[in-house]
């Protein structure tokens, strides 16, 4: 009986169905799970394996065409089937929610002392002054910066980690016995997911909440959770210790997520064994040279973007461009597409300088460069099919006839491994990583000499990336186009890239080989940033974790 009591949550046979064009379709099948006093347990799975269903339906946060049936037990009270008016009091008083995107959680017409103040109202007796004291407190709790004058300010005033900060504090403002993390880090920075991630283990252990942690990033796992369960098509596969999954899992689908996870520091040596293609020893011209770089956006206080720096990529070669929001990855990669205009400095595509020159002039240097985006849905016109989108540089840059263009096409279609019948598709009928497809193709159909590649799978689960990566790395071998690839995420620049160039607050910090940046970097902005990312490993996350601690430490002295 001690045991029992010690549950804090208790989810027995949980089924979710949501009501879809008049027919019933289960998104969670018959899910089992517990989580002790204290206890972070990880759900994990791919989107749409039903993981964010099932821990909405906890609070009771699901949409009206869904239908709950199985038992959710917070303590010894039955969840499911509660009316709203005795839910409405459970919410934020005994269950919280921590959302992936605070910026869309977050009414941004309040300051964000006014939200935190009006939770604890909701729960408590205090008064207006008492519970802006306390939402300060709060504030202090979770490490804001200058609580103080912070609590006035309104979402959009804030940081990405700061919102996500306020966004604890709300949760933990009537003291919760358990806090559901939808994704939490998510959309934050390396450097700033290791803050919140650290700031939310030192919570759990000052106030000794359980956690059910959401999430697809098998290195946030790997810090944070005692125990996980592995989500597949609304079932629960396998459920265990956190170290005998990552250790020994059992499952197929375990086994299968874990090796797609990329991992600081094991492919060096892949990438030093040349297994992509080497840039050209013979040719002489570099397909990009950017040379003390300078972007400035105008206003009533010049703010610089991109301040003195100087880059190249050889023919055939892939440097990697890392570094925080903010940094000026995504505005150099605009630059290098001529999208923004050097301010000074000099920048050239294929032995061309591009810096002063008309869009009429920068036409024909655009055919040489290719652009694959972040989010291939966004990118992709959603009233063309595919094939459509996947011609539409040929017709602009090339005299190909129709036939030409339909055969090329469906060659392209072919280098990407999608089905040729794929090409009368409109984008919203395609997944992430079909999608993400497409955009490679397009970038590809002229055959560029250089590809700007921004954060290309930073929107996509695990398993896809790892399946883009490799579809990257093998067309990069066939077409052995250059590439500036831009990413927060140090460990897929590393499965990629001969050089990485590191950029902090629009200067360049360190520019290396791969090996020399990974695992002798001389700049201490550098180390902070690998010491920052999560590795799939719960052991060797420990040390680093430790070492991160006392970089920072030796940083503040």
């Amino acid at each position: 009986m001690g045991i029992q009591k010690d549950k804090v949550l208790t989810v027995t046979d949980l089924t979710v169905e949501f009501e879809v064009e008049k027919v019933w379709r289960k998104a969670v099948d018959s899910v089992s799970f517990t989580v002790a006093s204290g206890e972070v347990l990880a759900i994990v799975g791919e989107s749409g394996s039903g993981k964010s269903t099932t821990a909405m339906a906890i609070p009771g946060l699901l949409a009206d065409n869904s239908r709950v049936s199985g038992s959710i037990k917070l303590g010894e009270k039955e969840l499911v089937g509660l009316p709203e008016k005795q839910l409405a009091p459970i919410r934020g008083k005994n269950v919280a929610v921590i959302f992936q995107e605070p910026m869309t959680a977050l009414n941004p017409v309040y300051s964000i002392g006014w939200q935190i103040t009006e939770a604890i109202r909701a729960h408590t007796s205090l008064s207006k002054k008492e519970a802006k004291a306390r939402a300060v407190e709060l504030l202090k709790l979770v490490e804001m910066p200058d609580p103080e004058t912070r609590v006035n300010f309104y979402p959009h005033q804030l940081s990405g980690g700061q919102r996500q900060r306020a966004m604890i504090a709300q949760a933990l403002s009537s003291d919760p016995s358990l806090l559901i993390a939808d994704e939490p880090t998510t959309a934050l920075d390396v450097t700033v997911q290791a803050e919140i991630l650290d700031l939310m283990r030192d919570l759990r252990n000052r106030i000794d909440a359980s956690i059910v942690l959401i999430t697809h990033d098998m290195g946030v796992v790997a810090d944070m959770a005692d125990r996980i369960a592995v989500m597949k098509d609304g079932v629960i596969v396998e459920t265990d210790a956190a170290r005998t999954i990552f250790k020994n899992a059992s499952h197929p689908y375990t086994q299968q997520l874990l090796a797609s996870v990329p991992h600081l520091g094991s492919s060096i040596e892949a990438v030093t064994a040349g297994k992509i293609a080497e840039p050209s020893a013979v040719e002489e011209t570099r397909a990009l040279s950017i040379v003390d770089g300078v972007i400035e956006y105008p206003g009533r206080t010049v703010f610089r973007a991109v301040d003195g720096v100087s880059l190249d990529i050889e023919m055939g070669e892939v440097v990697g461009l890392v570094g925080e929001s903010g940094s000026g990855k995504s505005t150099i990669g605009k630059a290098v597409v001529g999208l923004n205009k050097l301010t000074g400095g000099s920048l050239s595509i294929a032995g061309v300088d591009i810096t002063n020159l008309s869009n009429r002039e920068l036409r024909s240097v655009r055919s040489k460069v290719g652009i694959v985006f972040q989010d291939p849905g966004s990118s992709l016109n959603p009233r063309w099919p595919i094939g459509q989108s996947i011609a539409e540089p040929m017709l602009l840059h090339t005299e190909h006839s129709a036939a030409d263009r339909n055969r090329k096409v469906e060659e392209l279609l072919d280098r990407v491994h999608l089905s040729r019948t794929m090409r009368n598709r409109y984008p919203h009928q395609l997944s992430g990583g079909q999608r993400q497809r497409v955009g490679i193709a397009r970038a590809l159909a002229l055959e560029p000499t250089l590809l700007v590649a921004d954060e290309p799978t930073s929107a996509l689960d695990v398993s896809v990336q790892a399946k883009v990566l490799e579809l990257f790395k093998e067309l990069q071998r066939e077409y052995g186009f250059a590439c500036l690839f831009i990413s927060h995420d140090l460990a897929v620049v590393e499965v990629l890239a001969k050089r990485i160039a590191v950029l902090n607050k629009g200067k360049l910090a360190e520019f290396g080989t791969t090996d020399q940046i990974l695992r002798r970097p001389t700049n201490e902005y550098t180390k902070r940033l690998l010491a920052a990312v999560p590795v799939p490993d719960p052991a060797e996350q420990a040390k680093r974790r430790q070492a991160r601690a006392e970089l920072l430490a030796a940083g503040a002295k």
